[in-house]
């Protein structure tokens, strides 16, 4: 299977499991957001340590050691994550989680935006019209709110930058992801040791359940990031960014169907927008798959000069 089937393949997963992050973050309640994040940091480093332990994959850290420029992309992609998460994890325990799939449909075009200005990629016409049917829904819904909606702003920004930092990092999915964790357990520690002192720790007292669901948090972020990174170091930012509506429609109906959120018909217009986006990508890959799947027989077909 070619390297950008791959890559699309890791990218339809990822989508598909942070569209169902809404479901996971209220059953961590009633630890708050903060605490929760700092949760997630400390087990998503165990949980990737795990990973390279099965693959006995440690020879890469001496080569990155050697290379300062990707030490600091990955720092830098710590920080952008911790925002992302931080932002996301609040926004769905405190009931937006409408409003938070906006920011995952904001997304994809900051991706196609880095993608097009900064990496010079390239999109077809039928691309195009996709991006600017995605635009027009993200207009229509936020219209509808009648005010700045920083939540999905930030998570729209953080996101994009983090998929850009990635991509030019070249990292590996496990080994990218172990720096990441293990520059964010400092302050995961220490901020989870301050609520131990103040007595304000839900780890533990709540229950054994919902002390295995915290540790949980470690596994549900490991998986689609290892996905994530996976697939943006093989398809071009342009796929990244369209695939990601995945995400955004799983949330959006999420917060319809289960939270109840309210919906009016403003909502639903963007939604039915965002679908026809999506139709029209998706005919255009059909149709270029096609294409060069023809002028690969061709060649092919071809006599081979003597």
């Amino acid at each position: 299977m070619p390297e950008s089937r791959h890559g699309v393949l890791y990218g339809v997963a990822a989508y598909a499991m942070w569209g169902l992050f809404p479901l996971y973050w209220p059953l961590l309640k009633p630890s708050g957001a903060l605490e929760i994040l700092a949760h997630r940091m400390a087990w998503s480093l165990v949980a990737v340590l795990a990973i390279l332990a099965v693959r006995r994959h440690w020879g890469w850290i001496r080569e990155l050691v050697r290379t300062p420029r990707k030490l600091g992309l990955l720092v830098l992609a710590a920080v952008i994550i911790t925002v992302n998460w931080g932002v996301y994890i609040y926004a769905v325990n405190t009931g937006h989680v409408v409003e938070s799939s906006l920011g995952y449909f904001i997304n994809p075009l900051v991706s196609v935006l880095f993608g097009v200005f900064l990496l010079k990629e390239r999109l077809r016409r039928l691309q195009w019209a996709a991006v600017g049917l995605g635009a027009l829904a993200v207009v229509v819904l936020t219209v509808d709110y009648g005010r700045l909606p920083w939540i999905a702003l930030v998570l729209a920004a953080s996101f994009g930058t983090y998929g850009l930092v990635k991509k030019i990092a070249q990292v590996g999915a496990a080994e990218s992801m172990a720096i990441e964790t293990l520059v964010l357990l400092v302050p995961a520690l220490g901020y989870l040791a301050y609520l131990g002192v103040q007595g304000e720790s839900t780890f533990g007292t709540a229950g054994a359940g919902h002390a295995l669901l915290l540790a949980g948090a470690g596994v549900v972020t490991a998986v689609p990031l290892l996905c994530f990174t996976a697939a943006a170091i093989r398809v071009p930012l342009t796929t990244i960014g369209l695939l990601q509506y995945i995400a955004p429609v799983l949330q959006f109906l999420c917060g319809v169907l289960i939270a109840h959120e309210v919906m009016p018909a403003s909502r639903w217009a963007g939604f039915a927008i965002v679908w026809l986006a999506l139709s029209v990508f998706t005919w255009d890959s059909l149709c270029t798959a096609r294409e060069t799947r023809r002028a690969e027989r061709l060649r092919e077909s071809e006599p081979v000069p003597a």
